[in-house]
């Protein structure tokens, strides 16, 4: 459980920060800037959220990936060293990326496949998850960066879970654009 009862701690004013092994490193950290961006998709699902009226399904879907990004940045927050410890540290986990691609899949098999490639937009709520979608392939950018830096401190788990994210929000966004029907198709080359 973690209490928080004081916000500011004054430990981070020369430019560091602590991982959760108690080691300081720099904010601008490899690792930092990737959980820190898990955290920017995590809030842009917050955003999207609060479109998502009449979404219960994909809502509660939503809910999960929020909670399921908290446990990956407590993961990215603590590397993998291969040293026994007096706890078993937070991890994602292969039933987590599992609980995704049949998601993924749930949602998938109720909308026609595409004959072109799609702008972001239609619904509020479709755009923002689009935004997320974004973010998302931007922190497993990072992750792979971080995993390359670093090797064998970043989970297999959190690489798949990362990945498999951007395909459910990109299925998630034209599940809300009425499965599909909403989407904003691209016409290449049309303002030529």
């Amino acid at each position: 459980m973690v209490v928080l009862n004081k916000i500011y701690t004054r430990t981070g004013d020369a430019g560091t920060t602590a991982l959760g092994t108690g080691d300081r490193v720099s904010k601008h950290n490899i690792r930092v800037e990737t959980y820190g961006t898990v955290d920017e998709v995590n809030a842009v699902l917050g955003i999207a959220r609060l479109h998502g009226e009449n979404q219960a399904d994909v809502d509660a879907m939503l809910g999960r990936i929020q909670n399921d990004l908290f446990d990956l940045g407590a993961d990215l927050c603590f590397p993998e060293s291969g040293e026994p410890l007096d706890y078993e540290p937070l991890r994602i986990t292969s039933a987590q990326v599992d609980r995704l691609e049949a998601e993924i899949d749930k949602l998938n098999a109720d909308i026609a496949p595409l004959n072109s490639f799609i702008l972001p937009g239609g619904s509020a709520l479709a755009a923002h998850l689009h935004h997320a979608r974004t973010v998302s392939r931007r922190a497993e950018r990072l992750c792979v960066a971080l995993a390359d830096a670093e090797e064998g401190k970043v989970s297999e788990a959190v690489l798949k879970y990362l990945n498999r994210l951007s395909d459910f929000l990109f299925v998630a966004a034209r599940w809300c654009n009425d499965k599909g029907k909403a989407d904003v198709l691209w016409t290449p080359g049309a303002n030529r």
